[in-house]
């Protein structure tokens, strides 16, 4: 839930030149105050809120599993492709003019997704938002370089983070509201259509006080790269997805062998690229350096894990127990208490203690979905306090390793490399969340459906998210291994 945190966000912008303070204090704060409030909404919209609202969106437009799945993966993967990218043609053009650009679009984009009769339009309108969302938010953390003075930022992207934290709190809550209220009888379309007044309002106070910045580097923009990388991750999900509905046939296994030829094909273009002295999306010579190639590695199970938690959770508690949408925002929300709870602590002992933070986040991920394992796993509808308690510790966890993650990898990193790498992890950070939404939401969804032959019933939910919950908690007990292999504390920013 709040996977893009403050660090991560700021190692997106590391390869820029750094612009100077131009506002005076004043405008400056209305600056980076109208950043931060719009780059929280956005996560709380259409992260959170989405996954909330997609048991309605299936029973209103009649998606499939494969749909659904495919409504939240194609924003995350679009927007994973297209950071680099967008902090590129900010760097080139103007990050305030890429923001309000971007802005712009997700307006468009998140009326369309409002709009969308049927699953197919929504899929598209999805992704074409999360395309918006890679031009715009890439762009956040050099608008607050250049309205605050260096001995002012800490506190500028503290208080964005601490509009992080607020938004995973009500993410939940909001979403589940706006979906049982169905104002105006437009039940799950309000998560998108309340976009539009609030990214209305941004383009008007933007327009007046933002600061215009670029960088001095007129590098040639690697979209041959973005988009063969785009395309083979596509290629390799696909088939994914569709086990349900496909099945395994010849022609998933060559969507599958095609999605590595690109990707391989992807690999040597990006090496040719930077033997010529030009700067590719990604520069094979990264995975020599130990901490990235493991770093890469770890963002991709570390990530991948809750987006598809999140989704079949919310599944299993409306579909499976009967739960509303509000009521399951109501059960959510002590992870994003957790999370809140101990990120500023993660944060604060980064310097000190980065790979223990990481190790015991992930760990305490993994005895939280064992926990929760045992809840859902009498079959009968499991009380509040039950889950409540599982889903605490889940945040806690949380809270200490996200928004600490890419800054542990950067420390191992030379500071000439660190900004291309820190734009790469996290890009791979939302890419790793497609995945897992691909691989643990198709195992959820094919067990569910595969035992009975009427609709699935509370045990077949329970049982589908018990597998879900066992093969994660794995993971996490996986990924905290491999982090042995990264630095010991997080790298410093100024």
């Amino acid at each position: 839930m709040v996977a893009r945190m403050t660090t991560q966000q700021a190692s997106r912008t590391g390869a820029s030149a750094q612009p100077s303070p131009t506002l005076v204090a004043g405008t400056g704060a209305s600056a980076a105050l109208l950043v931060v409030l719009f780059g929280s909404f956005m996560d709380l919209l259409d992260a959170t809120i989405v996954t909330v609202a997609a048991p309605a969106i299936v029973r209103d437009l009649g998606a499939s599993d494969a749909q659904i799945q495919w409504t939240i993966a194609a924003y995350v993967l679009a927007l994973g492709a297209g950071l680099v990218t967008g902090g590129r043609l900010g760097d080139r053009y103007g990050r305030k003019r890429l923001f309000m650009t971007g802005l712009a679009g997700f307006m468009v984009t998140s009326a369309l997704c409002a709009l969308a009769a049927d699953p197919g339009m929504l899929i598209g309108m999805r992704a074409a938002q999360g395309i918006t969302a890679g031009v715009m938010v890439p762009q956040v953390f050099g608008i607050i370089r250049a309205s605050f003075a260096p001995g002012e930022r800490a506190r500028a992207f503290g208080a964005y983070g601490a509009v992080q934290g607020l938004a995973s709190v009500a993410g939940p809550l909001l979403g589940g509201l706006l979906v049982d209220a169905d104002l105006f009888g437009l039940g799950w379309r309000t998560v998108f259509w309340i976009n539009v007044p609030v990214s209305l309002l941004a383009l008007v106070i933007g327009a007046k006080v933002l600061p215009e910045s670029r960088s001095t580097s007129r590098g040639r923009l690697d979209l041959p790269g973005a988009l063969l990388a785009a395309s083979g991750i596509l290629l390799l999900l696909l088939p994914i997805i569709q086990t349900d509905t496909w099945g395994w046939t010849w022609s998933s296994y060559v969507l599958l062998a095609a999605g590595l030829v690109v990707l391989s094909v992807f690999l040597v273009y990006e090496r040719r690229l930077a033997a010529r002295g030009r700067e590719p999306v990604f520069d094979p010579a990264l995975l020599r350096i130990r901490a990235f190639a493991g770093g890469l590695c770890v963002s991709t199970l570390f990530f991948g894990g809750i987006g598809a938690f999140f989704l079949t959770l919310s599944v299993y508690l409306q579909n499976g127990t009967g739960r509303t949408a509000w009521e399951t925002g109501l059960v959510i929300l002590p992870y994003a208490i957790g999370s809140i709870t101990t990120s500023g602590l993660g944060v604060a002992l980064a310097a000190r203690a980065g790979r223990v933070l990481l190790i015991s986040g992930a760990v305490t991920i993994a005895v939280s979905h064992l926990v929760l394992w045992r809840v859902v796993a009498d079959g009968d509808a499991p009380g509040y306090w039950p889950l409540a308690m599982a889903l605490l510790i889940g945040g806690l966890g949380l809270g200490l390793a996200a928004p600490i993650l890419v800054n542990v990898v950067l420390a191992g990193i030379p500071g000439r490399d660190a900004g291309a790498a820190g734009g790469v992890l996290s890009t791979v950070n939302q890419i790793g969340g497609a995945v897992g939404i691909a691989v643990l939401g198709t195992v959820f969804f094919t067990t569910a459906a595969g035992t009975t032959d009427g609709p699935p019933a509370l045990t077949d939910y329970g049982d589908a998210l018990g597998i879900v919950l066992l093969v994660s908690a794995g993971l996490y007990v996986l990924t905290a291994l491999m982090m042995l292999t990264l630095p010991k504390t997080a790298a410093t920013t100024d």
